[in-house]
């Protein structure tokens, strides 16, 4: 079963945001608050990265490579990186899977892999 992560698009003015947001950026509508779901691309560029060193316990990996993508659709969304070398303005594809587990509980977000 393929997951999504998803923008949301205004309905009244069309504007994506991501994350989610009580008010539209575009047209600063906060009376309707209506927003259409809409599945963020999977392919973009790094804009930038980082390793983290110093993970809580949950985390089963000693480094964890994060780094902000620009998707083909223009937004920009956080995620972790599964390569060894990122380098800014590299290709990646991502996919939606578990990021992290707790005791009952398993988080999703994006990975992105080399494209």
């Amino acid at each position: 079963m393929q997951r999504d992560i998803y923008a949301y698009k205004c309905k009244k003015c069309g504007h994506l945001h991501y994350p989610y947001r009580m008010v539209c950026r575009g047209c600063k509508d906060n009376e309707h608050n209506e927003f259409d779901p809409v599945p963020l691309p999977r392919k973009g560029k790094i804009l930038t990265f980082t390793r983290v060193h110093n993970l809580p316990a949950e985390f089963d990996v000693a480094v964890l490579s994060l780094g902000i993508v620009e998707l083909e659709n223009g937004l920009r969304i956080l995620g972790q990186l599964a390569m060894e070398q990122p380098k800014i303005g590299m290709a990646v594809e991502g996919k939606v899977e578990i990021v992290r587990r707790a005791e009952y509980e398993k988080n999703y977000g994006m990975v992105f892999y080399e494209a």
